[in-house]
């Protein structure tokens, strides 16, 4: 994973990390597909699907291990606070709507190589498929592509880290005008490869931390802020449904899942601080039959709300989430709540598909600039945060409620403490 979802570790993953009521995706639109590797499982270092780490208080969580990882699957990223600018462009943050950007710059063709036609390559490290995060910065290229009348992009998909170097050459090699990876695992060549191909425009949801490169156009989100949102929404529907536990199942206790966990629990906190909270790591965000084992250890312990914080296992959990009448959500893709073939009761949307609509229209218009990064922020982007999807009067009074105290700064201190304690070590 944008996810990926914060957290969100992107967004990506010009969308993992892609913050946005939308879906953990439908199937894509027709286009070239490349298929690079079988699909790739970050290394666990501890954890398997049954073991469990509960945090007691927010924002601390009890495990020792300190895994690491390129950058956030989830697309989400560690910014400080919430009123910083909202695109290294010179964006302006307003709370409460959408952020206002400066004046434009020249318009900028897509036709970088200047062969009459504008293709888009999109590599990602998970399948395109997984109804997520990644799969929500491939629909997102997709529908791009068509609504603006463009060659079908060409999609390399399960990309292994130790081969992103010659996946990513590849794909530049096939007269590609831009380029968009999904997520900072896959991320480390870009330095030699943004040098080598500048006529490219190359586009990362990579994470927090990723460097600035000359050549190279990043997206970012803040995981507390996103995961704080999905934390109300969960809490809210956890009171309407009398349920007093909840979960997420993710990978392997990634600092950007730290942080998303411990915003999380804060939102839960601030609707009930008696609810009960727990983190499963099941060494993969795409093995389906370790996130099933977990789920089922969750559903044996009365858990009646789960985050499946999961790439190509997220659809699994949902499904098992739907037969079980347990409440769930979305990591990161943004239209879960038009979804017909699956339930979603809330979206959680940090959508690199999304997010690539945006920084699109900003490059073609002369606003975002090869080399800047632009930040989406819960509360003064539309496309960023959790909503409920079918919520009562009383629910979309609170999560605005909650959008607004996010937007304000006031819990910006409690996020520095949820950060510092994700990635202390």
């Amino acid at each position: 994973m944008k996810r990926f979802s914060t957290s969100v570790a992107a967004l990506i993953a010009l969308t993992l990390l892609a913050a946005a009521c939308g879906s953990d995706t439908k199937k894509a639109d027709t286009a070239t597909v490349t298929t690079g590797a079988a699909a790739t499982t970050i290394a666990a270092t501890t954890g398997g699907a049954g073991s469990t780490t509960s945090m007691s208080t927010a924002g601390t969580i009890s495990v020792s291990t300190a895994a690491t990882t390129a950058g956030t699957t989830a697309g989400t990223t560690t910014a400080s606070t919430v009123a910083s600018t909202t695109a290294d462009t010179g964006a302006t943050a307003t709370s409460g709507g959408s952020s206002t950007t400066a004046a434009a710059g020249n318009a900028v063709s897509l036709d970088t190589n200047g062969d009459g036609k504008v293709v888009i390559g999109v590599a990602t490290p998970g399948p395109r498929n997984d109804g997520a995060y990644y799969q929500a910065l491939v629909d997102g290229v997709t529908k791009f592509a068509k609504d603006n009348g463009y060659a079908a992009p060409i999609i390399v998909d399960n990309i292994k880290p130790e081969e992103a170097a010659t996946q990513l050459d590849g794909l530049a090699r096939q007269n590609v005008d831009m380029i968009a990876v999904g997520a900072g695992e896959i991320a480390d060549p870009l330095s030699d490869l943004t040098a080598k191909y500048p006529k490219i425009i190359w586009y990362c949801n990579c994470g927090g931390g990723f460097k600035k490169l000359p050549n190279l156009i990043q997206s970012g989100d803040d995981g507390s802020e996103i995961a704080y949102s999905a934390g109300v929404a969960t809490g809210l529907l956890m009171q309407a449904k009398s349920q007093t536990k909840a979960a997420m199942i993710g990978n392997n206790n990634f600092n950007f899942e730290k942080e998303s966990f411990g915003a999380f629990r804060l939102g839960l906190d601030a609707v009930d601080p008696s609810f009960q909270w727990t983190y499963v790591a099941t060494g993969s965000f795409n093995d389906s039959a370790a996130a099933t084992e977990a789920f089922n250890n969750l559903k044996d312990q009365g858990v009646g709300a789960i985050y499946p914080y999961l790439g190509g296992a997220h659809e699994t959990v949902v499904k098992l989430s739907n037969q079980n009448n347990i409440i769930t959500m979305s990591a990161g893709a943004a239209g879960a709540c038009d979804r017909t073939d699956l339930k979603y009761d809330i979206a959680v949307k940090f959508d690199s598909g999304v997010y690539l609509k945006t920084i699109l229209a900003e490059i073609q218009s002369g606003k975002l600039k090869r080399g800047e990064t632009r930040k989406f922020h819960v509360g003064v982007d539309d496309n960023v945060g959790a909503v409920i999807c079918h919520p009562t009067p009383d629910q979309t009074a609170k999560m605005k409620d909650a959008y607004a105290k996010i937007a304000s700064g006031a819990l910006n201190d409690a996020f520095g403490k949820v950060k510092a304690a994700a990635y202390a070590s």
